[in-house]
């Protein structure tokens, strides 16, 4: 696709302006596509004015003196109520009506979707499409009667006199109050009569209609402000704020059509998650319920201290419930139900595997109850002895403080020297080259990993005491009863455990600034806490991350859309010259996006930036992992997942990935497999991840990113040996910036052209024999299984004409009519006819009686059969040989349709074993009744491989016998009788996989057979009528496959013990099917060590192999730019849920190589994206 793709197509550019506009004024539709009547527009209007109209009647009565103030909100309220009511009686009585009288319309399928006929100006249908009404009746009076409280205080907010008291201006009291009347009819409109589709839009689905209530909320928020300011006595603040607020007031609707104000449930979300992170000193959590919990819970900590009398009670309280909040709280209860389930009943808790699941034992216990208890002591003696004096230069709490700046500097230096890039943009010379196996990379990296520990426990263990003692030696707890205190100690004594790094980062800057200004007359040391110092400063420090890594992002936008030329589209100029010219606007966007901590959101991904509204940082409101687009592929993420979430246990812990917060991301790259890597929580040595993995069927666009991605890996760890020491990154400002290579236990995916193997006459001349041999392998190897669970084996040594021989004697098969060899039409048969016979004779004449095939096994069984139209008269004790009748039957019968005859039974001969103990390797009765010709009989005797067959025989132990000869396979080997129900069993799947034919088989054939899609015949209806006998067969045949490509590769088979090698290889190691089968999925979780398939490209006219092996190699991962992720995230969903532009050949959809467009649009959530899987939360323990 070109660069100047349409960004919305025709029909959604139409779409997008009618929806718009009704977004803008709060639910009327103005624009509709089609001729509507004047009163359907004329309707709407009044219904937007009636607020203002019921509000101006009480206006007036206040300003003329007859009213009070409360009286006239009173009486405008109480009025918009009632007509709130009446209008959802109106659509209510409408629906009633429609239901009962329904006219019968005949649809015309030209015309738009959304089209109605109306019949009159009050209408049924002009009601129900000017009034929709609402789903639920609770919500027919809570917003009636919300409407009437939002007329009622509006009025009130909107008073002139009021405004005047206010701004002393008469033109602004007049454009105040014209245009927040305009606010608080779109505010009114879209909660009583037609909600908006909101361009905020965090839910698909508004499933109980809370989207109505959004605006009306920020009405009364700003409403809220100036009732405080009316009742608050001397408040300057409240009163410069009110006269701020009442001109914000009047842009409402333009932040609502932009999008910048959240929906309610994104706002409570993001609320609770940013006072849960910054105010308490927690952490975001990965659901809704575990983040409303924990910040109740937390809440109620900070409260609880406030009440707290002694000081030292405070430090104990504040330093305990902040380790254990930072605890991984929701595993160890579920290890701790675990185990009382255990306890208390004998069975095994179900749901026991959720997951990859924290081991919480003993030994985490003792471990956390040793770090708590060290800690409560630490900080208990520091207050009591040393935390009564004031900040110096050789204080103990200014030693405290050179202690972690030290300690700052080492983990941040140890931390930096793990990654590939120092500060992504110098190659790291410690970092080894040219790393491309697990082995040299391990050799390579011991030092590294030693770093890695030494940063482990400084983290873990050092870090968190030390600034501990920096807390406890501060004089601000002396000041019991503060709310400041317990806010801001709360939440840097739970800080330092739930976020060691950032900690310490701001108890440095902290501690720095102390020493720099020692002017006690600053505000800063005058009017602030340790903990409100350490609160701002942590606040600060995110936001101005933030900002950097959303400026980053916007630079990236602007350039790339210039320099990379796929990019370019006619109005790129233009953009960039706009940007350039209203820079300091856009760094306000930019600013204020990150104050908010809301998304950057690039329009279609163009240089056109807006401030998407503030959301939860894991951007979705689903559960995690409960949604993915599952196919075939998924398979191969469910199997790796385990294996990398371990890597990343010791990467996360070593600090090799970089600083790791809730919201960072992460891309793995293994040849085809992409997993995009979502960090959730974070506390005290765990991390909780959401692993995704995305298509492997790759589109151009995805082809394209990827490619892009693997030039990325490779010039950072293949392509090393030559560099010089300090080069750059040559892909410095792409969004993902690669950081090092995991060990993971994974599928390698190896395609090879099977050209020269397939097609070669010599092995395809070879295959039928081998398939043989293969063959029978299988059927003894079956057989001996199968005895293997027979309860008494050994009564076969009581008699040889025990049960088993009578149930042989007793047992019927259904078997079909056999076929005839194709010469036995022959000038014999046309002796044995003579002028006197008659061709109903029961008894056949001539020499015929009196042939018979040889063999141990006696006759093949035979079936009388009648020409059709006879008279059957035969009886029960008819011989069953051939007769010629049935000769000249089966001459006629080629020539014409086919008769269903049905099946008739018979008894198959007694089978007389030379050894009683052949019965454990006779193979099933119903196995030898495919209909072949004798002369086939006795070719297959002859291509019988007999050493092979012993060779076989005498590798079997039957050491699940109890008693057996010594000489057991020796006997077993002379007896001819298991010899013949071998060949018959071999020579039936060879009738039904190759028919009767000897000729070489031809690569079409071979790769039918293969797939187990051979064309309809007699011999394969027979062999499909025996499904376990037909698997045995295709599986045979498809080891045979695989021995020859292997004969091919790696050279002849020597011996007979190299056969078996490999064919045990097969059976052990290896599944050999397709890739579609539901076997090789199962193989895959089961983790088989290989895995092999044979495919076929049509189009190349080639046949290919593809072999997957097990083992442990080097995955790649890169750290992407956390804000570039959330503004294409921001832009899917305004795009798809607001302007519903699904085309899957739009514009932001398009392979952009720098910003990783297409897969990050994969990587978003179903239904907006599409991830072929997408883990559970995994628990990392970091220790």
């Amino acid at each position: 696709m070109g660069p100047d793709v349409p960004l919305l197509n025709d029909y959604k550019q139409e779409f997008f302006l009618k929806r718009f506009p009704q977004t803008v004024l709060g639910g009327p539709r103005f624009k509709l596509g089609y001729c509507a009547p004047p009163y359907v527009y004329v309707n709407q209007i009044i219904l937007f004015l009636i607020p203002w109209v019921l509000g101006g009647v009480g206006t007036l009565l206040y300003q003329l003196g007859i009213m009070k103030d409360y009286y006239t909100a009173a009486l405008s309220g109480g009025l918009m109520f009632v007509a709130a009511l009446i209008l959802q009686m109106t659509n209510l009585y409408a629906k009633q009506k429609t239901v009962t009288v329904e006219r019968m319309q005949i649809q015309n399928t030209l015309t738009d979707e959304d089209e109605f006929e109306f019949s009159s100006c009050i209408g049924s249908e002009t009601v129900k499409f000017i009034i929709p009404g609402k789903k639920y009746i609770i919500n027919t009076i809570f917003h009636s009667l919300l409407a009437g409280v939002l007329c009622g205080l509006g009025t009130w907010y909107l008073l002139p006199n009021r405004i005047t008291l206010l701004y002393s201006n008469i033109g602004g009291t007049v454009m105040i109050f014209v245009f927040g009347w305009l606010t608080i009819c779109i505010g009114e409109y879209s909660l009583i009569i037609n909600t908006a589709t909101e361009t905020a839009t965090f839910q698909a689905l508004d499933t109980y209609e809370i989207t109505a209530l959004m605006r009306p909320f920020y009405i009364f928020v700003f409403i809220a402000v100036d009732l405080a300011h009316r009742f608050a006595v001397n408040a300057p603040i409240l009163e410069q704020t009110n006269q701020i607020l009442h001109i914000v007031f009047l842009f409402l609707p333009f932040f609502w059509a932009m999008g910048i104000l959240p929906p309610l449930d994104a706002l409570f979300l993001w609320g609770m998650e940013q006072l849960l992170a910054f105010g308490l000193g927690g952490s975001p959590m990965s659901s809704n319920t575990k983040l409303l919990v924990m910040f109740l819970i937390s809440a109620g900590t900070a409260i609880a201290s406030y009440f707290i009398p002694s000081t030292l009670g405070v430090i104990l309280f504040m330093t305990g419930f902040g380790f254990i909040l930072s605890l991984n709280l929701s595993e160890i209860g579920f290890a701790f139900k675990h185990t009382m389930v255990s306890h208390l009943a004998s069975s095994k808790s179900k749901n026991m595997h959720r997951g990859l699941r924290i081991q919480f034992g003993w030994r985490e216990f003792i471990f956390y109850l040793t770090v708590l208890t060290f800690a409560l002591i630490e900080a208990s003696l520091l207050h009591q002895f040393a935390g009564f004096s004031s900040f110096s230069r050789g204080s103990p709490q200014a030693i405290a403080s050179y202690i972690l700046i030290i300690l700052l500097i080492i983990m941040w230096i140890l931390r930096e020297i793990q990654r590939v890039y120092l500060f992504g943009v110098f190659r790291n010379p410690c970092y080894p080259k040219d790393v491309r196996t697990v082995t040299v990379f391990m050799e390579k990296q011991r030092r590294l990993m030693k770093v890695g520990v030494v940063r482990r426990i400084l983290l873990t263990l050092v870090s968190p005491f030390a600034m501990i003692a920096f807390l406890a030696l501060d004089r601000s707890l002396q000041n019991l009863h503060s709310v400041s205190v317990c806010i801001g100690f709360t939440r840097i004594f739970r800080m330092v455990w739930q976020n060691t790094e950032n900690a310490l980062m701001d108890m440095v800057v902290v501690s720095v600034a102390q020493m720099v200004v020692f002017n006690p007359d600053l505000w800063w040391n005058r009017s602030l806490d340790t903990g409100i110092r350490l609160l701002l400063v942590g606040i600060l420090r995110d936001r101005l991350l933030q900002f950097v890594s959303k400026l980053q992002f916007a630079i990236a936008i602007l350039l790339t859309s210039w320099t990379e030329k796929k990019q370019r589209r006619k109005s790129t100029a233009t953009l960039i010259t706009l940007n350039v010219v209203f820079f300091p606007i856009l760094l306000t966007f930019i600013a204020i996006s990150a104050l908010l901590s809301s998304p950057l959101l690039p329009l279609f991904t163009l240089p056109v930036f807006l401030i998407g509204f503030p959301r939860p940082v894991r951007s979705w409101p689903g559960p995690v992992g409960t949604t993915a687009c599952v196919c075939s592929d998924t398979v191969y993420y469910q199997q790796m997942v385990p294996s990398l979430a371990v890597a990343l246990q010791s990467a996360l812990a070593a600090g090799s990935l970089g600083l790791s917060l809730p919201g960072s991301h992460y891309l793995c790259r293994f040849q085809d497999r992409l997993m995009w890597i979502l960090v959730l929580e974070k506390g005290f040595t765990y991390c909780g991840v959401n692993i995704k993995g995305l298509e492997l069927q790759e589109t151009s666009c995805h082809a394209a990113e990827a490619h892009r991605v693997d030039e990325i890996f490779e010039m950072a760890f293949e392509h090393q040996e030559h560099t010089k020491i300090l080069s750059p990154n040559h892909h410095f400002g792409h969004i993902l910036t690669p950081c090092t290579v995991l060990p993971v236990r994974l599928y390698s995916d190896a395609r090879n052209v099977l050209s020269g193997i397939i097609d070669s006459h010599e092995n395809l001349k070879h295959l039928k024999d081998d398939f043989i041999k293969v063959l029978v392998w299988m059927l003894v190897q079956y057989c001996y299984k199968k005895s293997k669970t027979w309860e008494s084996p050994g009564s076969a040594n009581k008699s040889n004409k025990g049960s088993f021989s009578e149930n042989q004697r007793k047992g019927t098969v259904e078997r079909s009519r056999p076929l005839r060899e194709e010469d036995s039409f022959s000038v014999d048969t046309i002796e044995d006819w003579t002028d006197d016979s008659d061709i109903f004779d029961l008894e056949p004449s001539g020499r015929m009686k009196d042939r018979k095939e040889p063999g141990l096994l006696g006759d093949i069984p035979k079936v009388h059969l009648s020409i059709p139209g006879s008279v059957e008269t035969q009886g029960q004790s008819v011989p069953q040989e051939m007769s010629p009748e049935d000769k000249l039957y089966r001459a006629v019968v080629l020539g014409l349709p086919a008769v269903d005859k049905g099946k008739q039974q018979e008894v198959l001969p007694r089978v007389e074993f030379s050894c009683s103990y052949s019965e454990l390797l006779s193979i099933p009765e119903e196995w030898r009744t495919a209909p072949v010709p004798p002369s086939k009989v006795n070719e297959m005797r002859q291509r019988f491989p007999e050493e092979w067959y012993h060779f076989i025989l005498s590798q079997l132990d039957f050491f699940h016998l109890k008693e057996k000869p010594y000489n057991l396979p020796e006997a077993l080997m002379k007896d001819k009788a298991l010899k013949e129900l071998y060949i018959h069993g071999v020579l039936s799947c060879c009738f039904g996989l190759f028919g009767l034919d000897n000729t070489v088989p031809a690569p079409s054939h071979v790769f039918r057979a293969y797939t187990g899609g051979i064309p309809w015949s007699v011999g394969l209806d027979w062999l499909t009528g025996k499904p376990e006998l037909f698997q045995l067969a295709l599986k045979a045949f498809r080891y045979t496959f695989k021995l020859m490509v292997d004969k091919a590769s790696l050279g002849p088979i020597e011996n007979f013990k190299e056969l078996v090698n490999y064919l045990e290889e097969y059976e052990n190691d290896w599944y050999i099917g397709l890739v579609s089968d539901l076997e090789w999925q199962q193989a895959v979780l089961q983790e088989k060590p290989y895995l092999f398939s044979l495919g076929h490209d049509p189009n190349m006219g080639i046949y290919t192999g593809r072999v997957l092996t097990l083992q442990e190699l080097l995955v790649q991962v890169g750290k992407l730019n956390d804000e570039a992720v959330r503004g294409q995230w921001a832009n899917l969903s305004w795009e798809l849920l607001y302007a519903t532009n699904d085309d899957e050949e739009r514009y932001s959809i398009q392979a952009h190589p720098v910003l990783l467009r297409n897969l990050t649009v994969q990587a978003a959530d179903p239904p907006l994206g599409y991830p072929v899987y997408s883990s559970e939360l995994l628990h990392l323990p970091l220790f």
